[in-house]
């Protein structure tokens, strides 16, 4: 009996965990879903040297709210702009060779990165269910901030927004839901 109560909390703990998180995985994965369940894909740009990245991971990707939307509206990538993966994306394959293990700070950018032109860090880069680039936001965004491109980009409404003064009007009839953790 006691075995079952610890087993039963170890799930209920476990469970709520996992739920509370983003589900994050590598774009190779995320690509690799997409043949079996299309779903956009949001791809987090960056450095281990960006402080402004790890207020992110600090106080954006931790918003209740938004971890529920893009783990239901999206295949979630964390992806370090000067690492060492290797990313296979549109019949190439993308790496680092010039990474250097050695070298304190910041290091050479990644060749899918420079593909994806990232200049500044951080960034977020949004691709349709086929893998093709839709848009990239750049800065730090907080979850509320953030929220409007999520909500725009699942619900397709960005292919409506092609100019200055649409995207003007949609942030002006946007009504934002997330609350503040």
């Amino acid at each position: 009996m006691f075995k079952t109560i610890v087993f039963s909390v170890f799930l209920l703990v476990n469970f709520g965990i996992s739920a509370q998180q983003i589900e994050w995985m590598t774009m190779n994965e995320a690509l690799e879903k997409q043949d079996d369940n299309p779903k956009k894909i949001l791809l987090f740009v960056y450095t281990e040297w960006c402080g402004y990245c790890h207020k992110m991971n600090e106080n954006t990707f931790v918003n209740k709210d938004l971890i529920k939307y893009v783990n239901k509206h999206f295949y979630a990538v964390n992806f370090n702009g000067e690492g060492t993966e290797t990313v296979n994306y549109k019949d190439f394959e993308y790496t680092n060779p010039n990474y250097d293990p050695n070298r304190k700070g910041r290091n050479y950018q990644h060749f899918f990165a420079d593909a994806l032109q990232i200049t500044s860090y951080p960034a977020i880069v949004f691709f349709d269910e086929k893998g093709n680039i839709i848009s990239p936001v750049k800065g730090y965004k907080s979850a509320e901030d953030l929220e409007i491109y999520l909500k725009m980009i699942a619900s397709d409404d960005y292919k409506a927004v092609t100019t200055a003064e649409a995207w003007q009007e949609y942030q002006a009839e946007f009504e934002p839901e997330f609350k503040v953790n």
